[in-house]
This record gives C-alpha cells, sequence and structure tokens, in this order.
C-alpha cells in the first residue's frame, strides 16, 4: 500500500544545471571526454564487454568474473549522465552496442549474469554471500534507468524489469522463495529507483525486503554455507563485515566491508523515505551520526582498515595506512545525499561537500586518465612495495575496477548535487558557477550564480521566474563558515541560518539578487583526541578543501616539518598549478637531518632550522610523479 514519503526536497535534474565554473566544469568536461573513452577501452580490451556474448568455454583464457557485469554497467550510466547534459551520438552508439549485447545475453527467465550463465551456471543464486549476483543487478538496474531518463529509450530499462521481476520470483517471504539478501549490498538503493522510474510496487517491496530481511534470525548467510557444505556457523562471527549480524534497526555503528556498508544505508534511506518507516530512518540517523562523528576521515574518506576495506572501531583513522576507498566516499555522498532530501539539514550537506571535494575526486587524476583506488592521508613511495598497498602512483586501471567507472558516474552527475526543490522553493546546497531552471508549480524560475567558489566565498545569485512570485529560497551555510553575510538586491539582510540554511521567504520578481559573502580563513583543524594518529598535529583547511604537503614542494622527510602555532598562514592564487589552486605557505621549523653519520638513534637533541612550507589541495596530490604526502602537520 503506498505511505506518504518522508522527503522534504527533490534534487533539481542535472538537465536543468548547467555548470561553467573553473572548478567543476573542466572535471566534468575531462570526464566526457577522456575518461568515458578510456574505461570503455579498458572493459573491452580486458573482456569486460565482449563477455556479454556469452562465447566463453571452459578451457577458454580470461574466465568472466563475477563483478565484470557491474564494472560496464557503471560505465554505462555514466555516459547516460553525459548523455543527458551532452548529447553525443557517436557516445550513444557505442552504449546502444553494449545494450544490445546485454539484452540478447538475457536468460529465456529473465536471469541475467555473465559469470553464472557461462562459467558456474549450476552455482546461480548458491552463494549470495560472496558471488556478487545482486550487486551486479543492481549496478545494471541504475544503468537502465539512467540511461532510460537520458535517452527516452525503453530496451535496456524493459530488459531490467524482467530481471527484477526474475529476482522478485526467487526471493522474499512467501513460501517458496529464498529468504536471502546481497553479500555485497547495492540493489536496494536501485530497486528504489526502477520503482520511481515505472510506479511498480514490487520493485520498493522487494527492496523492503532485502532491508528488513538482513540480520534476522536464522542468519541466512549461514544457512546458506551450510547448505554448500562449509561449517556455517564458524563464519557466524565475520557477520558484521555484510552488515547482518542485527536487524538493521537494530544496528547503531557502521560496520564491516566500508563499500557496502554506505551502499546499504543509502538504500535503507531510500526505502524509510518512500515507505514512511521513520523507525528505519531512525536506524540511519544513529548510523549517520557514528560516521560523520568518530569514523569518517578529514577527506570525507570512511573505511580505515585495508584488512577487509573496512570499518575498524571510533576513533581509529591511520594516516599512512589509510584505505579510505574512492567507492566508499562515493556512497558516503549517496547517503548523505539521500539524507539531506528526506531532513534538509546542513549536516549532510556539509559531510556531502567534503567528500565530493577532497575525498572522492582525489579518486582520479588531473588528466583524467589515472584512479586511486585507496586514498591516503600519508604516503611514502616506497611503503608500498613492503605491505599490501596499492601503489602511491594513480594506475590505468584495476583488476578490480570497481573505482574508475564509479568515479566517472559521479562525476557526470555532479550538477545533480547543488540544488533541491521544496513544495515552495528552492535549497542551494552547492556553490558553483552556472545556470538553473526550477519548476515551481506552474511558474519557472532560472537562476544564475556567479562565484568563484571554492577558492572564494562570494556568491551572487540572480532570480528571474518568469512571473513576479512569492517562495522561499534556502542558502546553505557551511558548518566551516564562522561568519557570513547576506544582501537581497543590495540591501543587507538580517538573517540566522537553522539546521545549516538560510531562508529568504519574499516576493521575488525577475532580477532580484542575492549576495552572500561566506568568510574563508585558512583554519588550523585538530582531530578528537581519540584519534592517536593525530595527536600533536593539524591539519590546514580552507573553506571546503582540505590541505596537504606534498614532497614536490617540500622535500622529502615530510614528518620532520613543524607549524608553530603563531606561523602566518598565507594564500596565493597559482593558476598555472594543477590545473588553477590556491596554495597556502607558511614559515616553519623543521630538524636537521645532517651530523648524524651512521647512528640510528642519538641521545642529542637535533638542531631545528627555519624552512617554508606549502600546502595544495589534497585532492590534487599525486599528479606530479612518485613523493611523500602527509595531511596532518606536526605542531611546534
Amino acid at each position: 500500500m503506498p505511505h506518504e514519503s518522508l522527503r522534504k526536497l527533490v534534487p533539481v535534474p542535472l538537465t536543468h544545471v548547467k555548470l561553467n565554473d573553473a572548478f567543476w566544469a573542466p572535471r566534468i568536461q575531462t570526464n566526457r571526454n577522456v575518461t568515458l573513452p578510456i574505461e570503455y577501452e579498458q572493459c573491452r580490451k580486458t573482456g569486460r564487454i565482449d563477455a556479454w556474448k556469452l562465447d566463453w568455454k571452459p578451457g577458454d583464457p580470461n574466465p568472466p568474473h563475477v563483478f565484470w557485469d557491474s564494472d560496464v554497467a557503471k560505465w554505462i550510466e555514466a555516459a547516460a549522465y553525459s548523455l543527458a547534459a551532452f548529447p553525443d551520438a557517436e557516445l550513444e552508439a557505442s552504449v546502444d552496442g553494449v545494450i544490445d549485447m546485454i539484452a540478447a545475453a538475457q536468460q529465456d527467465d529473465g536471469y541475467l549474469n555473465v559469470h553464472f550463465t557461462v562459467v558456474e551456471p549450476e552455482k546461480r543464486w548458491a552463494n549470495l554471500r560472496d558471488q556478487h549476483e545482486l550487486y551486479c543487478a543492481g549496478h545494471l538496474m541504475e544503468a537502465a534507468v539512467a540511461y532510460h531518463d537520458a535517452t527516452g529509450k525503453r530496451a535496456f530499462l524493459d530488459v531490467m524489469c524482467r530481471y527484477a521481476d526474475c529476482i522478485d520470483a526467487t526471493f522474499g517471504s512467501a513460501e517458496g522463495k529464498k529468504r536471502g539478501y546481497p553479500g555485497h549490498e547495492e540493489i536496494e538503493l536501485a530497486l528504489v529507483k526502477l520503482y520511481r522510474a515505472t510506479g511498480k510496487q514490487q520493485y520498493l517491496d522487494l527492496a523492503t525486503f532485502f532491508v528488513n530481511e538482513r540480520g534476522q534470525e536464522p542468519h541466512y548467510f549461514v544457512e546458506e554455507a551450510t547448505a554448500r557444505g562449509e561449517d556455517g556457523e564458524a563464519r557466524r562471527g565475520s557477520l558484521d563485515y555484510h552488515q547482518a549480524h542485527l536487524p538493521v534497526r537494530e544496528q547503531t555503528t557502521a560496520e564491516g566491508h566500508s563499500v557496502r556498508a554506505c551502499y546499504l544505508y543509502a538504500g535503507m534511506a531510500d526505502v524509510a523515505a518512500e515507505t514512511g518507516d521513520e523507525k528505519l530512518l531512525k536506524a540511519c540517523k544513529r548510523i549517520w551520526r557514528n560516521i560523520a562523528e568518530r569514523r569518517m576521515y578529514i577527506h570525507g574518506g570512511v573505511g580505515s582498515s585495508r584488512f577487509g576495506e573496512r570499518f575498524t572501531f571510533d576513533y581509529d583513522l591511520p594516516n599512512e595506512g589509510a584505505y579510505a576507498e574512492t567507492c566508499a566516499a562515493i556512497a558516503l555522498v549517496f547517503f548523505a545525499h539521500r539524507m539531506l532530501q528526506i531532513e534538509a539539514h546542513g549536516r549532510y550537506a556539509d559531510v556531502m561537500e567534503r567528500a565530493l571535494y577532497n575525498g572522492t575526486i582525489s579518486g582520479i587524476s588531473l588528466d583524467g586518465a589515472h584512479f586511486f583506488y585507496d586514498n591516503y592521508l600519508a604516503s611514502h613511495p616506497l611503503r608500498h612495495r613492503f605491505s599490501n598497498q596499492k601503489s602511491p602512483e594513480r594506475q590505468e586501471w584495476f583488476g578490480c575496477a570497481c573505482c574508475p567507472p564509479n568515479i566517472a558516474r559521479l562525476l557526470s552527475s555532479l550538477p545533480e548535487y547543488v540544488y533541491s526543490q521544496s513544495a515552495d522553493g528552492v535549497w542551494v546546497h552547492l556553490y558553483a558557477n552556472g545556470q538553473a531552471a526550477v519548476n515551481l508549480g506552474d511558474m519557472t524560475l532560472q537562476i544564475d550564480q556567479k562565484t568563484k567558489y571554492p577558492w572564494k566565498g562570494k556568491v551572487r545569485l540572480t532570480l528571474t521566474p518568469d512571473q513576479p512570485a512569492t517562495f522561499s529560497l534556502a542558502l546553505r551555510i557551511p558548518g566551516w563558515c564562522r561568519s557570513f553575510r547576506i544582501k537581497v538586491n543590495g540591501e543587507k539582510t538580517a538573517v540566522r541560518s537553522e539546521k545549516g540554511y538560510v531562508q529568504l521567504r519574499r516576493h521575488w520578481s525577475p532580477g532580484d539578487t542575492v549576495q552572500l559573502s561566506l568568510d574563508m580563513p585558512v583554519e588550523r583543524i585538530e582531530a578528537h583526541p581519540s584519534v592517536r594518529h593525530d595527536c600533536g598535529r593539524i591539519a590546514l583547511q580552507r573553506g571546503p578543501i582540505v590541505y596537504c604537503l606534498e614532497e614536490a614542494d617540500n622535500g622529502a622527510g615530510l614528518n620532520d616539518i613543524a607549524l608553530p602555532r603563531d606561523a602566518r598562514l598565507k594564500t596565493h592564487v597559482e593558476p598555472e598549478l594543477l590545473g588553477g589552486v590556491v596554495t597556502i605557505s607558511a614559515k616553519a621549523r623543521r630538524r636537521r637531518s645532517e651530523g648524524w653519520q651512521n647512528r640510528l638513534y642519538s641521545a642529542d637533541a637535533s638542531e631545528l632550522v627555519k624552512t617554508r612550507i606549502k600546502a595544495i589541495p589534497y585532492a590534487a596530490w599525486a599528479n606530479r610523479g612518485p613523493g611523500e604526502m602527509i595531511v596532518w602537520i606536526r605542531q611546534a
């Protein structure tokens, strides 16, 4: 039975938002012109695309992997968002060619998975815990919805509706169905997208089942493992890795594999919103607070351990050993964006912005052709050779290639994160030079936003409703901003921020202007005392941008640098550096390395010498060759 949605806001579609700023627009263009083509080529030459032909035979090399389907799906989704904003006949033809192969690979009953069609057909649905069938299905569903929205073509959407019907016939609480749920979550949020696109209630019901069944006794993963001949009970202690240790409404902390977890939480938020489930929403809020207040890195990364790519315990945030997978930061953005639409609270937009400007785009090089899987907060160029850490240099591709197409789809869809609308107004979450068109009832509102954000805190919005009208304009005041000023039509306006937003409700006429000035000094950030890795250290942040020291600017031995408490922090606009950035410089102290000779340890106090540091935006590091990097700087 339909319920009233809990969502207070609805995102303004990306097709209604055009960005022409100096920060995001070049990245989106590079994503379109460089990243999407090379990812298609990587999927082609690694066999991911031709695998849909189903011509692999036992004994052939390069058997299709269990998660290959998802890599291709994310590329299609990224391409779809790009096509929605920038029509491209050649790109569309490439996508159509892949979709034709996917459609031809669908089985008579609607099932659609390359690996379990040609490699292990006898093991279909036999290992939900580990084998990614439902995860791949979810990404294909998201891609189909995005492509239908972008082009109006129904073929792929119809294919995925058939697959969703197949899954719905297989899983559920009715007699004869499997009471299973995915080991790698994703399908939950995808089914809600499919429900919104088609209006078919069974897709929302299936998403709700997967959320509600998770963690129930008897534990499905235990029973499933036992049925495979394994000792299912022996794996009971690892159920938290899959967020299956408790029913979701009883979970209070973010646990296990960080990407799986944040996809689940995003799906929980979607289900709560669409079904009106307040208890499920309360669980989302509890878990959100645990992440944002105790288990999130300063750059918006999550998942502090590479052993299991997982959350560990409160305040455990190592720097050089950080995992902080690109996909996890992206999944956190999804969770934040969904919670923002439900609660209209700046706490979610603050985290969304932190991750967007720092821990997500650090996962891709400025040239759009190289990628990070994990995003360290300190790095030494030789460390990875003697551990299981990945190289501190971005790579062209990965065997497990989830991150490259994920960052591509985020960048393609970025305009959708800027604005939302409510029943009686428009909400501005992010500041970026560009235009938007918002339909408010029978009225269309054009918004022209002029700003050099994130490098400057001044924003000017010109509002042009097609007729004078009364509505609200909600402007986000970022959590990092301590002082701000607003003028309406050039006159100072006394306002106060509530839940992170200033509400300007008035009768608006075409050409009305709003000027927002956000103070943006450089700030020294301390971590909570329980974050043992950062004791006695500070990080530099200006506006939404987190900074780091890189060997290219400061030489090696970055941990020997100490920044005095009273050091003056100066900013410099450097248009030729790293695509155009604002850097920070300051006088500091450095321990002399001379005189140690052959000693490893010494009782003699080291001499400190004057030096000068230069900090760059964290997201731009590792674009100038290998070298050391640190975010958290010793404080003198």
